[in-house]
């Protein structure tokens, strides 16, 4: 197994080599299902556990010889993005599956997180004002993101753990194995919130805000934010009827 550790954890190779060792059998499963996710306690110091599934026979080719595998991109965009003073739990390792010309299975271990909440639970909250507040400042956040040429694919509700500081929020990214770094034009800054909400008001608030911080027309903005918005959620309606019709057809 390969296994690449950030330059804090080397000294403590041997304690997450074992972890690896051991990961089929210990550790508290945080989430189950395409992958795994488990927690591990590191000399006193709480780790996740990220096992990314086998990926199909093309992809084992693929991953062996002519991409970066996702526990690879989580580990080198983790430290980008911490490069760049935006949160995200900090990287520890990475480990492969390689034989001869396939590839296995591959981990991705950070720090373990606490956090409050996500942007999924908002949409929840009683307090308007709060609800308001924590919009806005995941806006900034977001238009932080761009202004620093990232482009976060995976911008969906749970990707982004919230920490309530006071009357501030602090936002961290996790599920980071899709990214792009570049320059984002007007178009691909509204569609990089498509995946979050079909929540309209919800999105006349974010347009508001982003509109107030560019000084861009605000009509404009919210009409692109929502056209985006509906085209996602038509694709993610349309795919989950095609399964449901497939699931009756298998029976």
């Amino acid at each position: 197994m390969k296994i690449v550790y950030a330059d804090a954890f080397k000294d403590q190779a041997g304690k997450i080599d074992q972890i690896l060792a051991d990961f089929s059998e210990k550790g508290k499963t945080l989430s189950s299902g395409r992958n795994i996710i488990k927690t591990f306690d590191l000399n006193g110091r709480q780790v996740n556990v990220k096992s990314f599934r086998i990926p199909n026979l093309i992809n084992k080719i693929i991953y062996r010889f002519f991409r970066k595998s996702k526990a690879a991109r989580s580990f080198s965009y983790a430290e980008y993005l911490l490069s760049r003073e935006v949160g995200t739990p900090f990287p520890v390792a990475y480990a492969e599956e390689c034989k001869w010309i396939t590839f296995g299975r591959s981990y991705y271990i950070c720090d373990h997180l606490e956090y409050d909440f996500t942007f999924r639970d908002i949409e929840k909250f009683e307090d308007e004002a709060q609800k308001e507040s924590v919009l806005r400042a995941f806006t900034r956040f977001t238009y932080e993101l761009h202004e620093k040429n990232i482009e976060f694919l995976d911008h969906s509700p749970g990707n982004t753990l919230i920490q309530i500081d006071g009357d501030q929020f602090e936002f961290f990214l996790v599920d980071l194995n899709r990214m792009n770094f570049k320059r984002l034009d007007f178009k691909q800054r509204m569609k990089n919130f498509a995946r979050l909400t079909p929540n309209k008001e919800i999105i006349k608030i974010m347009a508001n805000e982003y509109a107030i911080i560019t000084a861009w027309n605000e009509n404009e903005v919210f009409e692109t934010m929502w056209g985006y918005t509906q085209e996602f959620q038509e694709k993610f309606l349309r795919k989950k009827r095609l399964k449901k019709k497939l699931k009756f057809w298998k029976k």
